[in-house]
């Protein structure tokens, strides 16, 4: 199963911050066996639309320049209130640390539902290109770039 927990982009400062949203709805398919009698979305998908959004937060900024872009570390992890479905889920993450040629960006992250604090984090995202660990694979680098700007268009209510 493959998560694209971010629906939209709301506001974006290179280099800085991004604020994205989540609508949960019931279609969530995990949803049916995470306490099936009272849907929540899991911590861990809520930290990952927070991983989400700093990713692209740092395509963005860097102009998609590297393919790949990981979850290297989680620090300080808190959750507040269940998420439930029909709410939205509004994430704002920042970037705190990062050098030129550096292959981690640490961030710190919070997600929001009506207000309350549903997750926050600190975190590192690796990134890097296929090519630079084998070069034949140049060419997946160039399709996962190009379909990364088509899911931004669609982020950005341009599709």
């Amino acid at each position: 199963m493959r998560f694209n927990l971010v629906d939209r982009l709301l506001d974006f400062e290179p280099g800085k911050r991004i604020r994205m949203v989540k609508n949960l709805t019931l279609a969530e398919e995990y949803l049916a066996d995470h306490f099936p009698t009272f849907p929540v979305m899991p911590g861990v998908l809520m930290l990952e639309t927070l991983v989400e959004a700093a990713a692209w937060l740092l395509r963005l900024t860097e102009d998609f320049r590297h393919s790949v872009i990981v979850l290297r570390d989680a620090r300080n992890v808190k959750y507040g209130s269940f998420m439930q479905p029909g709410f939205s889920l509004v994430v704002t993450t920042e970037m705190m640390e990062t050098a030129p040629e550096a292959s981690e960006v640490v961030f710190k992250g919070k997600g929001e539902m009506e207000g309350t604090s549903t997750v926050s984090a600190k975190f590192t995202l690796a990134r890097y290109n296929l090519r630079d660990r084998n070069p034949a694979l140049a060419a997946v680098d160039k399709r996962i770039i190009d379909h990364l700007r088509s899911v931004h268009l669609v982020l950005k209510g341009m599709s």
